[in-house]
């Protein structure tokens, strides 16, 4: 039987077969040499010394075909443009390797191969302004600086923090519940298209599965996995979020969670984690510092849209920011409209260019929204 299949195929379909848990699968893949067409080609005697297998796994192993048409998940792959990565592929995340139970493959539409470290934005489905703003800004700034950002694709925080990243030019990827040809919620599609292009979507789930409570908390382990930090912007104390920090605590994550109002439920959960011991976050300065990201450590950020100036001074930095930082020659404090009547660059590119000012600490946002250069 092994001999019937690529070692692609057996990967794929063991993936799928039911009721068998990925700690299982990575046992029989270690136990057998990583081939996974040793594991057809075993015995069921075979396969039964390896912990966690019994008579009813060996016989779901022997019957492949009663439980998964390979031929039709591949054609399903090839008309969606999807494919399917192991964590022998140069597309699998690096770090999702190291957790107690890795996926031992994922589904994925889009081309990115996470080159960019990961960190992971969640919150709840129910959020107030606040929530998305916050996540927006997180997201995007962290985007900037050269992170992809992870999340869940969902109502609320997931998709302020998938959209966040987007706006900026940043990498973003969405990892799903239920089967990568489902898109939910359905308002989500023309995100789902976007950042099939621009970054990746991930599954470890076969075509057509449906979401349940189970598959949201094994999505959970892997956007906590994959991830250097989790940061957790809006949650009640019951909320999905909550086990994804949870899984970030258990595989050694950092852990960061925005402060909310104190009589609305949908920050109560984030305080918890705080008085857990999470990090209480309230910048990205916040982040940078746990992740002692200095020097050469820290990644490159991304590079501006095409016909931006790029052009580096001896100073560190770009043409667009030594323009900006000369209009706070002497002290001036200013806001984006006279910065742009000042160097003629409409608000949209002088928000993005202050931002990376500010995270230089090159300038500060007074209270009043105008800005001033920071003192040496």
């Amino acid at each position: 039987m092994s001999s019937e299949l690529t070692e692609r195929q057996a990967m794929l379909v063991l993936n799928a077969l039911p009721n068998i848990g990925p700690i299982t699968l990575n046992r029989l893949l270690a136990e057998l040499g990583g081939d996974p067409r040793a594991i057809f080609a075993a015995s069921a005697a075979t396969l039964e010394k390896v912990k966690g297998v019994g008579p009813a796994i060996s016989r779901t192993i022997a019957n492949w075909r009663e439980h998964f048409d390979l031929a039709r998940e591949e054609q399903r792959m090839a008309q969606s443009g999807a494919d399917f990565i192991t964590a022998a592929d140069a597309g699998y995340p690096s770090l999702l390797r190291e957790i107690h139970d890795p996926p031992i493959g994922l589904y994925r539409k889009g081309k990115y191969e996470f080159e960019h470290r990961c960190i992971a934005i969640v919150g709840s489905r129910r959020t107030t302004l606040y929530g998305q703003s916050t996540a927006k800004k997180l997201a995007a700034e962290l985007a900037q600086l050269g992170f992809c950002i992870v999340s869940g694709l969902a109502r609320g925080i997931d998709t302020a923090a998938h959209e966040g990243a987007l706006s900026v030019g940043g990498k973003t990827a969405a990892v799903l519940g239920c089967g990568i040809d489902i898109i939910y919620p359905p308002e989500n599609l023309a995100l789902y298209r976007t950042m099939e292009s621009e970054g990746a979507i991930l599954s470890e789930f076969p075509f057509s599965r449906r979401a349940d409570k189970q598959s949201f908390a094994m999505r959970n382990r892997i956007v906590a996995g994959m991830s250097e930090a989790v940061i957790v912007v809006e949650s009640d104390v019951s909320g999905g979020a909550m086990i994804t920090a949870r899984f970030a605590g258990e595989q050694g994550r950092l852990l960061f969670a925005v402060p909310g109002r104190i009589d609305q439920n949908t920050s109560a959960g984030c305080h918890q984690l705080i008085r857990d011991g999470a990090t209480l976050l309230t910048s990205v300065d916040d982040i940078l510092s746990e992740l002692n990201y200095l020097g050469g450590l820290r990644p490159a950020p991304i590079a501006e849209k095409p016909g931006a100036e790029m052009a580096v001074s001896s100073t560190g930095l770009t043409e667009a920011e030594a323009a900006v930082m000369a209009c706070f020659a002497g002290g001036a404090i200013l806001g984006i409209d006279a910065l742009a009547a000042q160097t003629g660059k409409p608000a949209a590119e002088l928000s993005a260019t202050l931002m990376m000012l500010e995270l230089k600490r090159l300038v500060a946002k007074r209270a009043d929204g105008a800005f001033e250069a920071r003192s040496a």
